[in-house]
């Protein structure tokens, strides 16, 4: 696409956007009674619409059917993690029966670690992203004490090189291939959550498994933002929240991904519960854990109705939105118009105002731009937030700035970068 930076040229986009309907299925904030331009889903997604309604049905399934409802009415709850399945696996790329909606994310990482990192006398070594997110660090540094190692022994970090942003993928897979013989699991992010680097994850798995390795994925800023082919690409487990791209809710349900070839194992370790124990023996309440095939074995817990609720809202649309390859045409081309308008911002100024550190080619990045602000970066931050553009703020000096495909437009784009302008001269004056 060739862009220009005109309001006419967003505007016409907008029109020809075949997903433009589904911004009005949302709820935006609102600024000094303005809707916020809002660039925060990678945090957090707007609430659909639809999600009081959903919740209502609940509710009232709940007041008119109590303990009744795990077995009666439209949807019983003891089966309504069923339905969430089926919309749940085309979005990462896998079977039905090899993904479950439960518990939240970071809980989920240790359940699936309990099965899938274990550490020999030789080969107990985690190789992971320098700089994950901090849920993941301390997950994997516990997971280390756990067994008995040292995590600054345990665990190998791979860092971009030096005056670089970005990790190559052909330093993941030297530092995989050069401690092979000690690394028991590799286990990365799908999108790292400071950059929006997305990681060639079938890379990474082959050069995983080349190792000898268990290879993992924490999608936490993956789902629902960009194409994820986990079955195929042979991928162990992973795991991801539902909260950011695919709008569950703040603090919303978790999904995991078990890859089917793992079914047949009863060998692996688990914390297990009564609800991943066989559903058609459960309530024979016998001794002795026998696991439901597929994810669904992982269950601890009881089916969260209500979470499971909010996310079924955000599912339904995804799937009548034709799931990620039409959001994810559109995701592209919201990025590159935004990186184009900083760009446009910086030859205005005549100077590197703003350095985007996300991944310059398309295929390479997430739904969202990271920009370090060379100049009074929370002043232009808090200017943002006061002009009605709301984005994420990372200390020392990074706005993240995230236009997701099923809400946000080619307009709220220029708008953003027509603010970084204004702003921009201001703080340069």
């Amino acid at each position: 696409m060739n862009f220009e930076n005109t309001l006419a040229f967003a505007t016409k986009q907008d029109e020809l956007d075949p997903l433009r309907k589904f911004r009005n299925e949302f709820l935006f904030p609102k600024h000094k009674e303005n809707d916020f331009i809002y660039l925060c889903g990678n945090s957090l997604g707007l609430q659909p619409k639809s999600v009081q309604e959903v919740m209502k049905v609940q509710l009232d399934n709940w007041h008119n059917l109590a303990i009744e409802g795990w077995f009666e009415g439209d949807s019983p709850w003891m089966y309504y993690h069923k339905e969430l399945k089926e919309l749940m696996a085309p979005i990462v790329g896998a079977s039905a029966v090899e993904v479950c909606p439960m518990n939240t994310l970071t809980v989920n990482l240790h359940l699936l670690m309990v099965s899938f990192y274990q550490p020999k006398a030789k080969k107990f070594k985690i190789i992971m992203e320098a700089g994950a997110f901090p849920s993941d660090q301390y997950a994997i540094e516990s997971q280390v004490r756990f067994h008995g190692y040292d995590p600054a022994e345990a665990i190998i970090e791979v860092r971009p090189r030096t005056g670089e942003y970005i990790l190559r993928t052909e330093d993941i897979e030297a530092a995989i291939a050069e401690n092979g013989e000690q690394i028991a699991l590799v286990l990365f992010g799908g999108v790292n959550y400071f950059t929006g680097q997305f990681f060639d994850m079938e890379a990474i798995t082959v050069a995983g498994h080349a190792a000898g390795a268990v290879v993992g994925f924490d999608l936490a800023h993956a789902a629902g933002n960009v194409p994820l082919a986990l079955h195929n690409w042979n991928v162990d487990f992973a795991c991801w929240c539902s909260y950011k791209y695919q709008n569950g809710g703040p603090g919303g349900i978790s999904g995991i991904f078990v890859h089917d070839k793992h079914f047949g194992d009863l060998k692996l370790n688990r914390f297990a519960g009564w609800w991943g124990y066989q559903e058609k023996q459960r309530f024979k309440m016998d001794k002795g854990f026998v696991p439901e095939r597929g994810a669904d074995g992982w269950q601890v817990s009881c089916t969260q109705v209500m979470p499971m609720a909010l996310y079924h809202a955000s599912l339904k649309i995804f799937e009548e939105a034709g799931f990620i390859t039409p959001l994810r045409t559109k995701s592209e081309a919201l990025t590159g118009y935004l990186i184009y308008l900083i760009h446009e911002v910086n030859n205005a100024l005549g100077q590197l105002l703003f350095e985007v550190i996300t991944p310059a080619a398309a295929s390479d990045r997430g739904a969202q731009v990271s920009i370090i602000a060379k100049v009074n970066p929370k002043q232009i931050f808090m200017e943002l937030v006061a002009n009605d553009v709301l984005g994420d703020w990372r200390e020392p000096n990074v706005i993240r700035l995230s236009p997701v495909p099923l809400y946000n437009s080619f307009t709220d784009v220029f708008r953003t970068g027509e603010l970084l302008m204004r702003i921009g001269r201001e703080v340069l004056k």
